[in-house]
């Protein structure tokens, strides 16, 4: 079954947080990490393992997060203010794509902070911050990757009809990014998860209703694991936005050294 998790849910593990000497708050929706360690079990599953994670990010204005890395495969989903990401200006809703082991950053907040998704499909113990982790990314089988796409205006108005805007073109290894709007009531389909490793969808305006009778507000998300079958779901009495990433099927990070 997909997991759910509806931003109502996820309010009461919102937290103050400190990561490399910035100060920020992080609310967690799926899985465990390091800032809440609770939903783990004691022994944390290995990177071979399909293990979603999914937290948000609230960085505040003018603060800059360094560059740098994580053992897990990850999106990252801008939902509210501005910056940077490297180079990128960064606003709702832009996506961010990078491979477990290939660095990325600084993320700068503007005046106005900056709030994003961070979405994995395997357990993660950490930032490695540049230049000190440098050493760790030795050896390690990996494909670098880093994909950017947004910023995508907010559109107020309703759809007459289903809409998909593609975000990041898919990929040969299933790997992609995209955002559907759909008018109320409209059925939702997603794409056959075993095409990928996981697939995380964001609600972004309206709301979505899940088959089992479930109504998840903006802010809210589910994990879809690769064997599962396709994600269906129908948009709420004003209609939907959602925006849905893949991962890429593989992972040669999981092979520590070459």
């Amino acid at each position: 079954m997909a997991i759910l998790a509806p931003v109502e849910a996820a309010r009461d593990s919102r937290r103050a947080i400190v990561s490399n000497g910035v100060a920020a708050h992080l609310t967690t929706f799926i899985g465990a990490n390091r800032y809440n360690p609770s939903a783990a079990s004691a022994e944390p599953p290995g990177p071979e393992a399909v293990y979603p994670v999914a937290f948000l990010v609230e960085q505040p204005a003018g603060s800059v997060v360094a560059s740098h890395f994580h053992e897990a495969n990850q999106f990252q989903i801008v939902v509210a203010g501005h910056g940077t990401l490297g180079s990128h200006p960064v606003e709702p809703v832009a996506v961010h794509y990078s491979n477990a082991f290939s660095a990325y950053g600084p993320i700068t907040a503007g005046p106005a902070g900056l709030q994003y998704f961070t979405l994995r499909n395997g357990y993660d113990r950490g930032a490695r911050y540049l230049p000190a982790a440098r050493e760790e990314m030795r050896g390690v089988k990996r494909r670098f990757r880093d994909a950017f796409a947004g910023p995508v205006a907010p559109d107020a108005a309703v759809p007459e009809e289903g809409t998909s805007t593609v975000l990041i073109p898919e990929a040969a290894d299933g790997m992609g990014a995209w955002r559907l709007r759909l008018p109320p009531g409209a059925p939702l389909e997603g794409l056959d998860p075993a095409s990928g490793d996981g697939q995380f969808w964001v609600v972004t305006a309206g709301s979505l209703h899940a088959s089992a009778g479930e109504i998840l507000p903006p802010l809210s998300c589910i994990f879809v694991a690769p064997d599962e079958p396709s994600f269906a779901a129908a948009a709420g009495e004003t209609g939907l936005e959602v925006v849905m990433v893949q991962f890429p099927c593989g992972r040669d990070h999981v092979v520590a050294k070459r």
